[in-house]
């Protein structure tokens, strides 16, 4: 499972809306303040974007949360996403090749697009457990 601590922005309902808890760019060392890594996670960090997960537990503003995700949804995922509509370009500029260059770039650029199109229409979504407790370090 693939893990990452949140804390609560808002409730509606059975709906969170959560934003990632801000942490250094890998977090894999202790030397922070001299590391660019480090640094590049500082900037970005500003720029936390919030998102909707359901949670049954009871829960209010300002709580933390840890979101958990299996392996294998990260990857079919990324299959969707990526590699899907990556395969549909290919395969679209493989049959259009017959009307020369442009034709092999606009059968590329149709693929990708119905490859897109696909991993939207499938709805597919990757099942994310919500726990609730204290984030790592943290005192409750």
């Amino acid at each position: 499972m693939i893990s990452a601590p949140v804390r609560v922005v808002s409730i509606a309902g059975r709906m969170a809306l959560v934003e990632p808890t801000e942490q250094s760019g890998c977090g894999g060392c202790a030397s922070r303040e001299s590391c660019g890594v480090s640094g590049l996670g500082k900037y970005f960090a500003s720029r936390r974007k919030t998102i909707a997960v359901e949670c049954d537990a009871q829960v209010r503003a300002g709580d933390a949360l840890q979101l958990s995700l299996s392996e294998g949804d990260l990857i079919k995922a990324g299959l969707l996403a990526y590699l899907l509509p990556c395969v549909a370009a290919v395969a679209g500029a493989a049959l259009a090749s017959g009307y020369g260059d442009v034709g092999a770039v606009l059968g590329a650029a149709v693929g990708a697009s119905a490859g897109f199109f696909l991993a939207r229409v499938s709805n597919w979504a990757p099942r994310v457990v919500v726990q609730t407790g204290s984030i790592k370090g943290e005192t409750p």
